[in-house]
C-alpha cells in the first residue's frame, strides 16, 4: 500500500522483498530520502513496536492547546466545530470545551496488532430528523481492519427524508460507496 502526499511517499505492506525492491526502483527515478521506518507523518505519530503499531496526534494536540495558536486550530478543526455549533451554547464556549477535550486526551491513540484476523468490518447508523431545526438525519460509520478502526465518520444526511428505513438506506449506500 503507497500513499503519497505533496512531496512525502509512504508505504507499507507485509513483504521486506518487496519493500527492498520498491525503495530501489523509487530511488532510481527520483531523488529521494530514505528516512527508514515512519516515525512522524502529517500531524501523526507513529510508535512502531514489536507487537505492533501505535498511532496518535500527540504533538499536535499539545500544538493546538498552546494559545498562540489558536488560528490555526479553528482552521484544521472547522469540521468538528461545525458539529459543535449545532448546540445551543455559544460557539466561543463549545470552542472551549473542545480544546479541553483535546487537552485531556493526549495520549489516546489507535494500536494495530501484527497479529490481527485481517477482517473488514463496517458498520453504519443514523438517527431519524435528529437536527429538530431542519429536521435533517445524522449519519455515522465506522470501519474497522483486524478490530482497529480504519475510517470512520458522521455528518448530516443532504436531504430531509421521511421515515427511519429511507435515513437508514441513506446512510448504507453513501458508506457503501
Amino acid at each position: 500500500m503507497v500513499c503519497l502526499y505533496v512531496d512525502d511517499l509512504i508505504f507499507t505492506g507485509n513483504n521486506e522483498m518487496m519493500f527492498k525492491s520498491f525503495k530501489q526502483s523509487m530511488m532510481k527515478e527520483f531523488d529521494m530520502t530514505d528516512l527508514c521506518r515512519m516515525r512522524y507523518f502529517l500531524g501523526l505519530e507513529v510508535f512502531q513496536r514489536v507487537d505492533g503499531i501505535f498511532i496518535c496526534q500527540r504533538k499536535y494536540a499539545q500544538r493546538c492547546c498552546n494559545g498562540s495558536t489558536w488560528l490555526i486550530v479553528m482552521l484544521y478543526l472547522i469540521p468538528s466545530f461545525q458539529v459543535l455549533s449545532w448546540s445551543k451554547n455559544p460557539p466561543a464556549q463549545q470552542l472551549i470545551i473542545m480544546l479541553r477535550y483535546i487537552k485531556g486526551t493526549f495520549a489516546y491513540g489507535i494500536f494495530y496488532k501484527h497479529e490481527g484476523n485481517e477482517e473488514l468490518l463496517g458498520y453504519t447508523d443514523s438517527d431519524y430528523a435528529g437536527d429538530l431545526e431542519d429536521r435533517k438525519s445524522t449519519s455515522g460509520f465506522l470501519f474497522l481492519l483486524s478490530s482497529e478502526a480504519i475510517s470512520w465518520s458522521s455528518k448530516k444526511q443532504p436531504v430531509v427524508t421521511l421515515s427511519t428505513i429511507e435515513a437508514e438506506f441513506i446512510a448504507a449506500i453513501s458508506r457503501a460507496c
